[in-house]
């Protein structure tokens, strides 16, 4: 097994629906793209992927939708030293079709209270189900490394709860330090770094914005 130096997650650049959220009710959120600013978020994560993956192979994952994409684009990497593929496990949370502001907002509320990872939004996924495909295509990328040809880094486009869940379940944090962790920002990186005693650690932390509250000993 072929076990990669590195796997990189990185969130989308800033989309339209970061800038305004009411245009959720006109477009479908797969198809939002980036912004000024989010071309220029993914422009500058992408010089500093250059930098660090240098002549380097790299496996790519990347959410099928339009804004991570567009990020993808925007990091100009080499194509002769990618493997990339879209992987629709990796998309963003579900939260209904055609969504209405104020309905979102009461929801968001009711999130807040009842716990990000177990609420479900109506005609959406709760986190619980984004952890269960996340978990799904994490069996996958492991089966990867079984192949004798396997790039030395991995990259991961995607979405920033999908890059909590994903941490989660590799790292197996209880839910109540999910619930403790913040979105990183977009067009921000974390990285699991493969160390010499043959386990991965986390380049930096999730930014905490309260202290984790578990039911019992194994939170």
């Amino acid at each position: 097994m072929v076990r990669p130096r590195r796997i990189v997650l990185v969130r989308h650049g800033e989309s339209e629906g970061n800038a305004d959220d009411t245009v959720y009710e006109r477009e479908p959120d797969h198809a939002l793209g980036l912004t000024e600013t989010g071309w220029r978020q993914a422009e500058e994560t992408g010089a500093r992927l250059r930098e660090v993956f240098g002549r380097e192979r790299v496996s790519v994952y990347v959410s099928p939708y339009r804004r991570t994409h567009e990020t993808f684009r925007a990091f100009a990497l080499d194509p002769e030293l990618l493997r990339a593929r879209e992987e629709p496990r990796l998309r963003e949370q579900d939260w209904g079709n055609w969504q209405d502001h104020e309905d979102v907002r009461l929801q968001k509320t009711y999130r807040d209270a009842y716990g990000h990872f177990f609420y479900r939004f109506a005609q959406g996924e709760s986190g619980a189900d984004v952890y269960d495909r996340v978990g799904a295509f994490l069996e996958s990328l492991h089966r990867s490394f079984e192949a004798p040809d396997h790039p030395a880094n991995v990259l991961l486009i995607t979405h920033g709860l999908t890059m909590r869940l994903f941490c989660m379940r590799w790292f197996h944090w209880s839910v109540a330090e999910f619930e403790s962790l913040s979105n990183p920002g977009n067009g921000e990186s974390r990285t699991l770094l493969l160390g010499e005693d043959g386990r991965y650690t986390l380049d930096r932390p999730f930014e905490r914005w309260r202290t984790p509250e578990p039911y019992g000993i194994t939170g």
